[in-house]
C-alpha cells in the first residue's frame, strides 16, 4: 500500500504570471502593445487568473514597460482577472491608483547594497514610503491591495549575506507601515529548500496568511524544489514566467524565474490544482518563442512534452478547451 507523504500541501495553488513585467523587463526586444494584449488574451484563456502586466516605472529606464496602462486598461476587460503593477516610488503608486489595476507590489530588498542600486532608497527609506503610498490608497477611497515583496530574501550578489532576522524585520515593517500583505522573493537564486522552509516557517508565524506569495528564480536549478519547499508550509500562491524567462538588471546573474509551464505541470501531477490547461499554456510559450526570436527561453516541459500518464489535477476548474478570447484557438 503506497505511504502517504508526511507533509500537509493545500488542495490548490495560484499561479501569477509576472513574464510580462519581470521576463520582459530584463530583455532588449520592446514587445509591441497589441502582442502583450495577445500574451493576456492567451493566458487568461489558459486559465491563468492573476497577471502582473506591467509597471509603473518611468518609460527612458525600462522602455520595455512604457505601455502599462494601456495593459492594464485591456486587462481589466477580462472578467475575473486579478490585474497587479509593481510600482517603485509613490509617483508610480498614484499612477497605478489612477489606471484601476487591483493589487500594487511595492518591492524591498532586505538588501542595503541592492536597495540602493535598485530603487535609491534603503530599505528602511522604503518602508516609510509605504506608508505615504498606503496614506494615498485610503485617500483616493481606493480598494488596491498593497503587496510589500521582500527581495533578496535568501542572500545578494552585491551584499552576500542577508540575515534572516532582517528579513523578517523588514516583512513585519511593511505590514506595520500599511500593506495589506507581504511576499518573499529570492530576487538572485540563492535559496535551497532547507533555507526556504525555514524562512517561510517563521515568516508565516509572523504574518500568518497575510504572507501571500513566494517569488524563486531558477538560476542554479533549484527553483521547482524551493517551490515545494514554500508549498509545504502552507504558501499557495507562486510567482513564475513563461518560458523562464526575467531577472533583475540590478543583480547579476539572477536571469532566469521559474518556468509557469514546469511549475503548473509540477503541481498539477502532484494533485494541487490550478485552473490552468497545460496544452494551452505550451502553446502560448511556443507564440512566446517567436514573439521574443533570438532570446533565451528555458524550461523542461516544452521540450520532453507532457508524459500520456499525467492526469491535471484541474479538471473541475480549467477553463474549456475550445475558443480563447476574440475566437482565437489557443
Amino acid at each position: 500500500m503506497p505511504t502517504a507523504p508526511s507533509f500537509v500541501i493545500p488542495p490548490t495553488a495560484v499561479v501569477r504570471e509576472v513574464g510580462l513585467r519581470d521576463g520582459l523587463q530584463s530583455l532588449p526586444v520592446v514587445l509591441p502593445t497589441h502582442t502583450k494584449c495577445e500574451w493576456i488574451d492567451a493566458a487568461y484563456a489558459a486559465g491563468q487568473r492573476e497577471i502582473e502586466v506591467g509597471s509603473f516605472v518611468p518609460a527612458r529606464l525600462l522602455p520595455q514597460l512604457a505601455d502599462t496602462d494601456a495593459l492594464v486598461a485591456h486587462a481589466k476587460k477580462l472578467p475575473g482577472l486579478s490585474v497587479s503593477v509593481l510600482v517603485p516610488n509613490v509617483k508610480g503608486a498614484e499612477r497605478a491608483l489612477d489606471s484601476g489595476a487591483d493589487l500594487m507590489l511595492v518591492p524591498l530588498s532586505a538588501s542595503h547594497a541592492h536597495s540602493v542600486a535598485n530603487l535609491r532608497k534603503t530599505p528602511d527609506e522604503v518602508v516609510a514610503m509605504v506608508g505615504q503610498i498606503r496614506a494615498a490608497r485610503d485617500a483616493a477611497g481606493s480598494s488596491m491591495l498593497i503587496e510589500g515583496g521582500v527581495g533578496t530574501a535568501f542572500g545578494c550578489t552585491l551584499q552576500g549575506q542577508v540575515p534572516p532576522h532582517d528579513v523578517l524585520r523588514l516583512m513585519q515593517a511593511l505590514l506595520d507601515a500599511g500593506a495589506d500583505r507581504v511576499s518573499l522573493a529570492d530576487t538572485v537564486g540563492y535559496a535551497d529548500p532547507a533555507a526556504v522552509q525555514r524562512l517561510f516557517t517563521d515568516a508565516r508565524r509572523i504574518a500568518g496568511e497575510r504572507l501571500c506569495c513566494a517569488h524563486f528564480h531558477d538560476t542554479r536549478g533549484l527553483g521547482l524544489a524551493n517551490v515545494l519547499a514554500a508549498l509545504q508550509t502552507g504558501v499557495s500562491r507562486f510567482d513564475a514566467c513563461l518560458g523562464g524567462i526575467g531577472g533583475c538588471p540590478h543583480a547579476p546573474g539572477a536571469s532566469g524565474n521559474v518556468s509557469t509551464e514546469d511549475l503548473v505541470f509540477m503541481l498539477e501531477s502532484m494533485g494541487v490544482a490550478t485552473g490552468v490547461d497545460i496544452d494551452r499554456l505550451l502553446a502560448l510559450r511556443a507564440a512566446v518563442d517567436g514573439w521574443l526570436p533570438g532570446q533565451p527561453l528555458h524550461g523542461a516541459l516544452w521540450r520532453a512534452g507532457v508524459p500520456k500518464t499525467f492526469r491535471a489535477a484541474s479538471h473541475s476548474l480549467a477553463q474549456p478547451h475550445t475558443q480563447g478570447p476574440r475566437g482565437a484557438r489557443l
